[in-house]
């Protein structure tokens, strides 16, 4: 019995009261059989993990939806032609009590089954609203025609209709409550899996533009609503009676937003309200086109959101209940890495990084207010923001940025190759740096061929005042070749090799020899960041590279270790666990970290010095943040119950860093010790 009340309690869907009620109930037959008296069949049934829910569902639709006992049946006979099926609970009309209304889903099984079932109840029977649900996720749908679900933030109470359900005021606060990813587990990536399924493989739209556009008008409603998320995070600040919201169980977290008064709140529009399919998307339009004016150079002036209106209604049904605005982005970054990685990004082998990486990089290299930081190949440019975020001590809030910092953000640059990267990179660097943005659409590699690039006035018009901030940290006026960055942190793409000959003619490591007599037929392509990133950094400048695990073992690369050794320190090496990158890859990689040699001593914390033997901090994760699928794993506390940090977001369990105090002691921390004891000047 005990082992069935544990499950009990962890079926995160259900209230205390919900739980404790059905737990008081349980008894043993005379069988040894765990029993308890059902709520309809009112006669004792066994208690399997599925029956619990069942029961303890069928007490939240009696005592929370006020449904009456006589409308609902179980195991109710659903007709397909010869065969009958049974589904778990029906509701059924009030005036046709008949006529079957809502019909419930009970399953451990996947959400795409148990939709899939729900769909061939609906129908079957015309019943108009559908739930499925294991017990700790739930999704709700409104049958809109036998091909199409729409998703739907609750089903009626017994004295409300559906109207009733998709009118109601929402408000910033509501879609705290209410956030699929803290409150049912899901993730972003999942939800446009789903919506691909459901509508946009068959849209006959370009899936990447369309899911950007809704994500990006989003954040647009939710931006909005920051003075708002100011007054939730100050009142639940105050009221919260425990040191810190690390302490606070998310359940306790929710209870204290629910506290806030918001009626002054402004009410997000980002919604399906039950209005017709045609306001709908012209209301969406409204507020693609504002988040398009204070975000430019993402999208043209003219881009229109270009799914049919009853495509966009179920869209936008699905993403509603999604709470974008998380502290380090990780949400969006699984949504645009899985959209990418479709097209182009996978192929060239490379991936995002997931944001516990980023920031023991950060950590590590220890940038400061004024100093000049590039990602060479910048993804979703999670190395500058992260940057940002340590500079300017604000995370992904939606706050604005004072204007004492935007200095120093402007500072800080990514480039990458892939063009929708850049546009997805551009869009989280605006948020976060408030209006400008240093994210330029460059091939790292070839830069000799820049300027085909820097002549367009296409080109131009998005990225010219971001190009000649990075012009003038050239070494030399008229060549991209050298510039005199401070830091520089990049996941390189580590897939392919380079086999352009004028491309590779401009890299020492291209050539057999020393000597430059005779060129590679080939080289890797991390191999030419290794040297490319070298060149970007000033001397005495710090790096950061993640690089396949192969480059520091192979006995081929041994010339790759000898001139890295030759152009730079090695602080240190961190070896990551096989799952960091997994889904996507399970290869192998590490970090190098490096400080270029640089024996003027005029400016201390730029100063290292040529030494011929010194230590190397080594360190090996083993604890990555993800399982075996590539699923993120989060921290929880002595009574197995997930942990939050300060922003009221779960914590990714892993051994990099200590997320400032969650966790414990991690490996940049150790390195912040070791880098002290040697007086590296970055710590000095």
């Amino acid at each position: 019995m005990e082992k069935l009340i544990e499950e009990i309690c962890h079926l995160e869907l259900f209230n205390n009261d919900e739980k404790q009620r059905l737990i008081n109930k349980l008894t043993k037959n005379d069988k040894g059989k765990i029993v308890v008296e059902c709520l309809i069949r009112k006669t004792n049934i066994i208690l399997t993990p599925e029956e619990a829910v069942r029961q303890l569902y069928l007490d939240k639709l009696i005592n929370e939806y006020k449904y009456s006992t006589d409308r609902i049946k179980l195991e109710h006979a659903i007709h397909f032609g010869r065969e009958v099926k049974r589904a778990d609970i029906v509701i059924f009309e009030k005036e046709r009590p008949t006529t079957e209304y809502i019909i419930v889903e009970l399953k451990k099984s996947k959400e795409k089954d148990g939709k899939d079932q729900l769909r061939s109840y609906c129908n079957a029977t015309g019943a108009t609203i559908s739930v499925w649900t294991n017990g700790s996720q739930i999704s709700c749908f409104n049958r809109k025609d036998p091909n199409y679900f729409e998703e739907i933030p609750d089903i009626p109470s017994a004295n409300q209709s559906l109207k009733d359900i998709l009118d109601e005021p929402f408000t910033l606060k509501d879609l705290i409550i209410k956030d699929k990813i803290l409150k049912e587990g899901k993730s972003l990536r999942q939800i446009i899996e789903n919506m691909e399924d459901e509508v946009l493989a068959n849209a006959g739209v370009d899936v990447f533009e369309e899911c950007f556009k809704l994500i990006f008008t989003k954040l647009y409603d939710e931006s909005l609503s920051s003075k708002d998320k100011e007054i939730i995070t100050y009142e639940v600040d105050k009221n919260c009676e425990c040191k810190s919201l690390t302490d606070l169980e998310y359940k306790n977290y929710i209870e204290l937003v629910k506290n806030v008064n918001d009626k002054k709140f402004r009410q997000l529009e980002f919604r399906n309200k039950g209005e017709t399919d045609l306001e709908l998307k012209k209301k969406i339009q409204n507020l693609f086109d504002g988040a398009k004016s204070k975000w430019k150079g993402v999208f043209t002036e003219d881009a229109k959101i270009n799914l049919s209106p009853s495509h966009l209604a179920i869209c936008i049904s699905s993403l509603q209940d999604i709470k974008l605005f998380n502290s380090n982005l990780q949400i969006i970054d699984e949504a645009f890495e899985y959209l990418i990685s479709k097209s182009s990004k996978g192929e060239k082998g490379q991936y995002f990084t997931p944001r516990h990486v980023i920031d023991m990089c950060v950590k590590m290299l220890n940038p400061k207010k004024g100093e000049y930081m590039i990602d060479t190949a910048s993804g979703s440019c999670g190395f500058p923001v992260h940057t940002i975020f340590k500079i300017t001590g604000k995370l992904f809030s939606n706050a604005d940025i004072p204007d004492e910092e935007k200095n120093n953000i402007l500072k800080i640059f990514g480039i990458d190759f892939d063009e929708r990267a850049v546009r997805v990179a551009r869009t989280l660097n605006l948020i976060a740096g408030d209006g400008n943005t240093n994210v330029l659409h460059l091939n790292t590699l070839d830069y000799d061929r820049w300027k085909n690039s820097t002549e367009s006035k296409e080109w131009l018009s998005v990225y010219q005042d971001g190009f000649e901030r990075l012009e003038k940290l050239r070494k030399e006026k008229d060549s991209y070749k050298e510039f005199n960055f401070d830091i520089l942190m990049a996941n390189p793409p580590f897939a392919g090799d380079i086999k352009e000959q004028t491309i590779l003619s401009k890299y020492d490591l291209a050539f057999k020899d020393e000597n430059k007599n005779k060129l590679k037929s080939k080289v890797g392509r991390d191999i030419l960041f290794i040297e490319r990133n070298l060149d970007f950094v000033r001397p005495g400048g710090r790096l950061a590279i993640i690089l396949p695990q192969g480059r520091f073992n192979n006995t081929s690369d041994k010339d790759i270790r000898e001139y890295i050794a030759r152009k730079a320190r090695i602080l240190a090496v961190v070896g990551l666990d096989v799952n960091t990158f997994k889904p996507h890859t399970g290869t192998k990689t590490s970090v190098i970290f490096l400080q270029k040699w640089n024996d003027d001593n005029s400016e201390k914390k730029y100063y290292c010095p040529h030494v011929e033997d010194y230590p190397v901090f080594f360190a090996v994760s083993e604890k990555s943040g993800k399982d075996n699928s590539g699923q993120y794993i989060y921290a929880k506390d002595n009574n197995g119950r997930l942990k939050l940090d300060k922003h009221g977001h779960y914590i990714v369990d892993h051994d990099l860093h200590n997320h400032d105090g969650d966790l414990p002691n991690g490996i940049a921390e150790t390195f912040i010790d070791f880098a002290k004891s040697e007086k590296l000047s970055f710590w000095e």
